[in-house]
């Protein structure tokens, strides 16, 4: 689960190892995918350009409350034309979620950073894949091509570990 059945990340799942390496990736990254309810707010969010996805729009468009932001939908553009509209052409694209907006993706990516908190348990909340929990997120990557790699202990007292999971085929 990535949020609560109240649709928020609740404390439970904020840990200071996983919030560093997610800051450092970010800031690596030369552009931010995200839905309407994905947001990293941190010090530097507001510098980082990014694609909010959307479906108040019927295309592509300006983000009027931010000028380093491109509004998609999906529905009516193509996620090229989206990049085009934010002007990347190249470079690491950062993709946050949730759930709908990972699916989207599944057969791009190049590695799936998937962060397992294994002492948190959130009832009726927000699988980080449409299947979960029929399917576990390492079934549903694996089944998308991808193979898990060596995984990082982020949090040795909680048992936090980041896994990348990368294109096979």
């Amino acid at each position: 689960m990535l949020a609560n059945a109240g649709r928020a990340m609740p404390d439970e799942l904020k840990f200071e190892g996983d919030k560093r390496f997610f800051t450092a990736a970010l800031d690596r990254a030369d552009l931010i995918v995200h839905g309407r309810n994905s947001y990293e707010d941190q010090p530097n969010s507001p510098g980082r350009k990014r694609i909010i996805l959307t479906r108040k729009i019927n295309a592509i468009a300006p983000d009027p409350s931010n000028a380093r932001a491109t509004l998609w939908n999906p529905a009516g553009a193509s996620f090229e034309a989206a990049c085009d509209h934010a002007g990347v052409d190249s470079g690491t694209i950062a993709i946050i979620g949730g759930p709908a907006v990972f699916e989207m993706f599944m057969d791009r990516y190049d590695t799936f950073w998937l962060s397992q908190a294994p002492r948190v348990n959130l009832p009726g909340g927000v699988p980080c894949f449409p299947g979960v929990p029929r399917h576990s997120p390492q079934e549903i990557l694996a089944a998308h091509g991808l193979r898990a790699g060596e995984s990082q202990v982020l949090d040795i007292a909680d048992g936090i570990t980041v896994t990348p999971w990368r294109r096979t085929i």
